[in-house]
């Protein structure tokens, strides 16, 4: 069994001061966001045990807030940064996600970014929780975070429709839950 779970980067500034998209930070919602991410997974085990970010700047930031906020009831993961993982299309992420055997880590992470993590994601998912599919199935905002399990032995067979949607959780979601 394997799990791989998907995370979008947080909410981000409009422009960054250096005028490339590659440098934009996140803004104060994104902050607070990914730290109320963070909290999440640390309450909802298993956890990484490789996360796979992306160089630009807010998944860097994303990262960064999310581990802080699990840093206290969670064993540290192996972290890597990516350039690919930077506007990575769904074919090229599934590639990395495949890659992760030369380490073999039975819970992997990616912190990256739209449209191909929502793609991915959608592409993976062949069957798994309703509710969680069809929030899914809109989009994978800011700071949102689908966890997929496949039965498999080894990350070289993880496949399209292969995938089990496990939960999907954005902070938007998690707000909704602790008023019920």
């Amino acid at each position: 069994m394997r799990r791989l779970m998907l995370l979008r980067h947080a909410k981000t500034e409009t422009d960054a001061p250096s005028g490339q998209d590659h440098d934009r930070r996140l803004d104060n919602r994104g902050r607070s966001d990914a730290g109320e991410v963070g909290h999440y997974i640390a309450r909802h085990p298993p956890f990484p045990e490789l996360v796979l970010v992306s160089s630009a700047v807010r998944a860097q930031q994303t990262w960064n807030l999310v581990w802080e906020a699990m840093q206290d009831r969670v064993p540290a993961p192996e972290v890597e940064t990516l350039d690919e993982l930077y506007g990575a299309e769904p074919a090229e992420l599934l590639r990395m996600v495949r890659m992760a055997s030369s380490s073999d880590p039975k819970r992997l992470m990616l912190v990256g970014h739209n449209p191909g993590m929502h793609e991915l994601a959608l592409m993976l998912a062949g069957h798994g929780d309703k509710a969680s599919r069809k929030a899914l199935e809109d989009n994978l905002p800011t700071s949102g975070l689908a966890i997929l399990d496949f039965d498999i032995k080894d990350w070289t067979d993880v496949a399209f429709r292969r995938g089990n949607l496990a939960r999907f959780v954005s902070p938007k979601l998690l707000r909704q839950m602790s008023k019920d």
